[in-house]
């Protein structure tokens, strides 16, 4: 399972006050979008919303609850300025975290720059649904997504339900 199937949603939420005016274009959610239809997902939400913790659970709820999308990844608020929110947003709309994504994205990024300590993005399970924080910046959106992106089919397939094993022998 390599490719995400058709049948897997997908939204990219970007949090960015600048963005959100008009103000900076969204390279990150761009990119993401691109990537993820690349990967297999079907592309079923997409905006740019200002930080605020608030508003931010608000879309996420209304993404699982309401829209029902598999998997939302967002992008933004993961740092440690005083508007990124991101991640309490999230762990605040969570059922069940689920910290290796969060841990090999870390990692991976760690590898390339001390500054990947600063980085608090987290991800969790809610109803059938996985949200995924990514940084804002794009590449290093792009290099935290694609050290995940060859689970996230498997994952999302034992999410809602799915009983074949996770090992080959």
């Amino acid at each position: 399972m390599d490719r995400a199937e058709a049948n897997y949603s997908a939204g990219v939420l970007t949090l960015s006050d600048k963005g959100s005016r008009g103000e900076r274009e969204d390279t990150s959610g761009a990119m993401l979008r691109e990537l993820l239809a690349a990967a297999g997902f079907r592309l079923a939400a997409y905006e740019v919303i200002p930080d605020r913790q608030e508003l931010i659970e608000r879309t996420l709820v209304e993404w699982v609850d309401e829209r029902k999308i598999d998997l939302i990844v967002t992008t933004g608020g993961t740092g440690v300025s005083p508007s990124d929110r991101t991640p309490e947003a999230t762990r605040r709309v969570i059922e069940r975290e689920v910290p290796g994504l969060a841990e090999a994205m870390r990692q991976a990024s760690l590898e390339k720059t001390v500054q990947a300590v600063w980085s608090r993005g987290v991800a969790g399970i809610r109803g059938e649904s996985l949200i995924i924080n990514l940084p804002g910046s794009r590449r290093a959106a792009r290099e935290n997504i694609e050290v995940v992106l060859p689970a996230l089919a498997h994952g999302l397939y034992k999410l809602k339900g799915g009983s074949a094993d996770c090992g080959r022998g």
